[in-house]
């Protein structure tokens, strides 16, 4: 990437707490790039404190719940072992999810979040929870990995809207806390939303010029 001659695209982005700041706006590849040529300032220095909290709470009770069956004695092992992984791994994937907000087109973020994410969380996850001998494992993987789709999709979506980011823009874990209903509400209802207005824009009548408007154009 050529530093001196890319200047990237600005878009204003309003934070729960009402404050708007300029968000650089970057293609898929240039945030590709950044994760591959600066990974430690990717992901070590933005680290994300606010994915590995709710991430480790979250999913320690999830495996928690998935191995119940077996026994409190195996559902507590499994608990604190995802509990311990999480919060030492899932700064670096908060980190890496806040590094796609910035892309445009936004699908094309959204995507790569979902394949991304997942394939390098849950490769190390399966390794640890193997090795343990996790007596529930197929249940634990099968239900981190569809929490893995939602949350990463959500925590995008919110990260675009200026919450559970650190760094530049962040606000108090308060203030993100107090604007999760109103971004969960329009998250759920993001996709109804696009295809209404895809349906909207593809069936409406093709505008016809008058014409003074085709005199206009000759």
């Amino acid at each position: 990437m050529n530093k001196t001659s890319w200047k990237p695209s600005i878009h204003l982005i309003e934070t729960p707490s009402g404050q708007c700041f300029d968000l650089p706006s970057t293609t898929l590849k240039e945030a590709l790039l950044r994760l591959a040529l600066h990974p430690v300032d990717s992901l070590v220095r933005k680290w994300n404190w606010k994915a590995a909290v709710f991430s480790s709470v979250i999913r320690a009770i999830i495996f928690f719940c998935a191995n119940i069956s077996a026994g409190w004695r195996a559902a507590t092992g499994a608990m604190a072992a995802e509990f311990f992984f999480r919060a030492a791994t899932s700064g670096f994937y908060g980190a890496m999810t806040q590094n796609f907000r910035e892309v445009q087109p936004a699908w094309r973020a959204a995507l790569a979040v979902m394949v991304l994410l997942p394939l390098s969380s849950h490769s190390i996850e399966l390794l640890v929870h193997w090795l343990r001998h996790t007596p529930k494992l197929l249940t634990s993987i099968v239900s981190s990995v569809s929490f893995t789709v939602v949350s990463t999709l959500f925590n995008w979506y919110a990260m675009r809207n200026g919450a559970l980011v650190t760094g530049a823009g962040s606000q108090s874990i308060g203030t993100d806390m107090r604007a999760m209903p109103g971004l969960i509400c329009r998250f759920v209802a993001a996709p109804f939303v696009a295809l209404w207005k895809y349906f909207r824009i593809s069936l409406a009548p093709p505008v016809k010029l008058d014409e003074s408007q085709d005199a206009a154009f000759d």
